[in-house]
């Protein structure tokens, strides 16, 4: 959970820390008293996007800092994932999370105790918490998120179908797109296929081998060269180990270190250190005659061979006509020629290869297509559960008589997708399968299944949405959930309902809660007040937890606007004990 939250310089906020616990957080406060700032300063600590006017021009900067408290797979995740960026928890197991964004728009991230891109910040928001406002409730009426929140709910084993068909889909796709290139671009792929021929042709011919322009050079200075380095090789031999030509009287090197080790040996009973001079000696007149042999092998097979100088020029003219046409070198020649077959392959548009395709092309349209019928049936039946499920909580949020019904229909064939039979009906299929689902409320017995853009007023979308979350949760999910106003439009009985339906999730989860109704304040497990502060030249806002007689006047305040009021007050005090009583398991 979140257990800790301090924003600094971040609109009407100008320094703040807000205590957090398990269970209910609610906070509420005056209009325009910076409660807001509280879910932009969330949104900013996990990843969101900064907005510099929202920054205040003194200090120049706003910073959020959290810190977390993880349990279980959760914690596993992201300490695992901070720990493979450079960062680690603290010592007591928490991490600390903070995000900078100065005036000018710059922003820094850090967690862990290591700087991070802001990113990293993302993926951790997306594992511990979740932000519900009144844009979410606006993004549940599009049709897309109402087939992803259904996709969500249906567990693991139907994402696993739906990641194979993306992944069939992608393939599909790929294929068929290439085929009608294939035959689109036919005569340019032609034109282009007869240059890359030429010129393997050409590279063919010469069969240059990796390497061989440098051997070539080595060898042609070698012949070039040949007497001088014959000498230079006889004269070495004949200093190391004598020779032919050598009077028989001129010492060589071998000889020399034999009499200066037999000298040194005859007189090592008396000093030992000349007897290791001796053996050292001996060592290096083995050196020596290894060097005499190799030169004895290189004198051997040193050729001034002009008919093998000639062939070796011919050759290094052949692959210097080649590097001047595909690559500085002989290796990037001999790459050239295998970028050139692959691509050969790319252009091929014989009537064989396009025969292939097409039958490559209906065989994977066959399995996007049963893999689009296995999503929809899967759908279908979470469809079933998930109807069922909302609707026992839209009852237990004073909706006693709505009902939902989730409606997965074929996706009408004529747009841009292409179409495929499933489940034996013509379908526009794309990559999340061949469906349309569509969330429908019916308000009361009689009436009509309607969209939840059309059938939902602002008061019972907040409920849908509220009792969605609470099914979600069931499922699993973040930690940490966060309702900004969801209970807009919403009041009396129903207002107590959405208090009941929050209290509830936070058994299993941290819910932080902002709202302006008293009878969901009333269920906090923790009550922070956002106060605003308008004594000097500068508009500031902090927030302060309240317990007991402060909070039965908060309440009070939200109530009647009257945190005076003696009628007020023990109106607040009922509602805290019927709320407290309520909360008991």
């Amino acid at each position: 959970m979140l257990e800790e939250l301090r924003i600094t310089g971040l609109g009407v906020i100008e320094d703040t820390t807000l205590p957090l616990t398990g269970g209910m957080n609610v906070i509420t406060g005056e209009t325009g008293a910076g409660k807001t700032m509280v879910v932009t300063g969330l949104g900013l600590l996990f990843g969101g996007r900064a907005d510099a006017g929202r920054v205040r021009a003194q200090p120049g900067r706003a910073v959020v800092e959290g810190r977390l408290r993880l349990l279980g797979r959760v914690a596993e995740t992201v300490h695992a994932r901070i720990t493979d960026a450079g960062g680690e928890p603290d010592e007591d197991g928490s991490l600390l999370l903070s995000r900078t964004v100065t005036v000018e728009g710059r922003s820094r991230a850090h967690l862990g105790g290591r700087s991070m891109p802001v990113s990293m910040l993302g993926e951790v928001g997306e594992q511990v918490v979740a932000v519900h406002g009144q844009s979410d409730q606006l993004r549940l009426l599009r049709p897309a998120e109402q087939r992803a929140a259904l996709d969500r709910f249906a567990g693991p084993e139907h994402e696993k179908l739906l990641d194979a068909l993306r992944e069939a889909y992608t393939r599909w796709r790929a294929v068929v797109d290439d085929l009608a290139d294939r035959r689109r671009n036919a005569r340019e792929r032609n034109q282009e296929a007869d240059l890359l021929r030429l010129g393997l042709d050409e590279i063919t011919r010469v069969d240059p081998q990796p390497g061989e322009d440098d051997e070539l050079k080595a060898e042609a200075q070698r012949l070039e060269h040949a007497e001088g380095l014959r000498t230079a090789a006889q004269v070495a031999q004949q200093c190391v180990a004598g020779g032919v030509e050598a009077a028989d009287d001129t010492p060589d090197a071998t000889a020399l270190l034999g009499t200066a080790r037999r000298t040194l040996e005859a007189q090592a009973g008396t000093d030992p250190a000349l007897g290791e001079l001796a053996a050292r000696l001996e060592e290096a007149a083995t050196l020596v005659t290894d060097v005499s042999a190799e030169l004895s092998t290189y004198l051997a097979a040193l050729d001034a061979d002009p008919a093998r100088l000639q062939t070796v020029y011919e050759r290094r003219a052949a692959l210097r006509g080649l590097t001047r046409k595909y690559a500085d070198d002989v290796d990037g020649v001999i790459a050239w020629a295998e970028r050139a077959r692959t691509r050969l392959s790319d252009l091929d548009t014989s009537d064989e290869l396009l025969d292939e395709l097409d039958k490559e092309a209906a065989r994977l349209a066959g399995e996007v297509a049963d893999l689009a019928g296995r999503v929809s049936t899967s759908r279908q039946e979470a469809a079933v559960r998930f109807a069922e499920q909302v609707t026992v909580e839209l009852a237990g949020l004073a909706m006693p008589h709505a009902r939902i019904e989730v409606a997965v229909l074929p996706r009408p064939v004529g747009r841009s997708e292409p179409s495929l039979p499933v489940n034996g009906v013509e379908a526009g299929v794309g990559p999340d399968g061949a469906d349309e689902v569509e969330l429908r409320l019916l308000a009361h017995p009689g009436a009509p299944a309607l969209p939840l853009q059309r059938g939902a007023s602002g008061g019972e979308l907040s409920r849908v949405m509220l009792a969605i979350e609470v099914v979600f949760a069931g499922s699993g999910g973040p930690p940490t959930l966060v309702f900004d106003e969801v209970d807009a439009g919403v009041g009396g009985q129903a207002a107590v309902e959405i208090g009941r339906r929050l209290a509830r999730l936070a058994r299993s989860h941290q819910v932080l809660v902002v709202t302006h109704l008293p009878q969901v304040a009333a269920f906090a497990d923790r009550h922070l007040v956002v106060a605003k502060d308008t004594g000097g030249a500068v508009t500031t806002s902090g927030v302060r937890v309240v317990e007991d007689t402060e909070r039965a006047r908060e309440l009070a305040r939200m109530l009647a606007g009257l945190p005076d009021s003696d009628l007020g007050i023990a109106h607040a005090e009922e509602l805290l004990a019927v709320a407290a009583k309520e909360r008991r398991p």
